[in-house]
């Protein structure tokens, strides 16, 4: 089904995507932008006709800290809901590990994070949170989730794809903990969602018609 108009907003912060949806659950924020985002993030929201307060809450689909750099400073008053390990890793109780390349990276960057004070919400595959429901996909990180509005044939997928010229691409080896097991979750997430309409990614302009097709066509070239 086409997405109902002014439900679901892509909120644009420079190199990365953050998602804002309305439905009859309240307001949900997907992803949070990097630490330098915040004014953005808030202009953006204000631009789609919400504030930061009315937002019940907030869906993070993995520990990068372009997609949670903004959580310590908007002042939410709303649960914020993550996959493990990625959610001990943003709360600090976690490391990523030192022996991968990408837990390595994430270490690096992590120094420029404010971490949140917060209580996290762990998500499992399978859970329903509001109008979403939780894919657990791991492979760019070890507790990648990504989040389907089925009512409104929305698929919020983080970086376990991105979007190259028109189409989706998986995530490069550079930024991914393991490219076979990532492979398989695009594999998972095509099977479980063939109708789906909107591909939203982090990173590139969201597949806005036929977004299952275009997971369908990726799984099958890997």
């Amino acid at each position: 089904m086409p997405v109902p108009p002014n439900r679901v907003f892509r909120l644009e912060l420079g190199s990365v995507n953050a998602y804002l949806v309305d439905d009859d659950e309240g307001v949900t924020l997907i992803d949070a932008g990097k630490p330098w985002d915040v004014e953005k993030i808030r202009t953006r929201i204000a631009d789609a006709g919400f504030d930061v307060e009315g937002i019940d809450r907030v869906l993070v689909t993995h520990f990068d800290v372009d997609h949670v750099g903004t959580l310590a400073a908007l002042d939410l008053d709303a649960p914020v809901y993550m996959g493990d390990p990625d959610a001990r890793f943003l709360a600090g109780s976690e490391r990523p590990p030192l022996s991968n390349h990408k837990g390595l990276i994430q270490r690096l960057f992590g120094l420029l994070l404010t971490r949140p004070d917060f209580p996290i919400e762990t998500v499992e595959d399978g859970d329903r949170i509001g109008g979403f429901v939780a894919h657990r996909l791991p492979g760019h990180t070890p507790g990648h989730t990504a989040y389907v509005h089925e009512e409104y044939g929305v698929a919020f997928v983080g970086d376990v794809v991105r979007a190259v010229n028109g189409e989706l691409a998986a995530s490069p080896w550079i930024i991914t903990y393991d490219t076979a097991t990532n492979a398989e979750s695009i594999r998972t997430l095509a099977d479980r969602t063939p109708d789906v309409e909107v591909v939203a990614v982090g990173h590139g302009n969201p597949i806005r018609e036929e977004g299952g097709d275009a997971l369908r066509r990726l799984a099958d070239s890997l």
